[in-house]
């Protein structure tokens, strides 16, 4: 789950950006991070087709905001909390977990 979930932008518009858990995820880890597009779809379990779907609407999402001054909103999505096991990620013991960026 990211750390912050609304980032609020000083403009004079109250519309705002829904960007899905899954969504900032696949910028996490593109963008963020530096997976490819077939490292990220692995981690997340789902196609690269889908993968690359996922972040391409995200990029929109968040150029719209930028644009425009929106505030964004990250909710929704589908998507399961890793707990540290490997059969709910499939990283082998959770990498977030043993790199120290899950906030447990």
């Amino acid at each position: 789950m990211p750390i912050a979930d609304v980032f609020t932008a000083n403009s004079k518009t109250d519309e705002h950006i829904i960007l899905t858990v899954d969504e900032y995820e696949c910028i996490r880890l593109i963008d963020h991070q530096g997976f490819s597009q077939e490292q990220c779809a692995e981690y997340m379990q789902v196609s690269r087709a889908t993968a690359q779907l996922i972040c391409e609407t995200a990029r929109k999402k968040l150029a719209e905001a930028l644009v425009k001054g929106c505030s964004i909103r990250i909710e929704g999505g589908e998507y399961r909390i890793c707990d540290g096991n490997e059969e709910y990620c499939g990283c082998g013991g959770c990498q977030e977990h043993r790199r120290g960026w899950c906030a447990e």
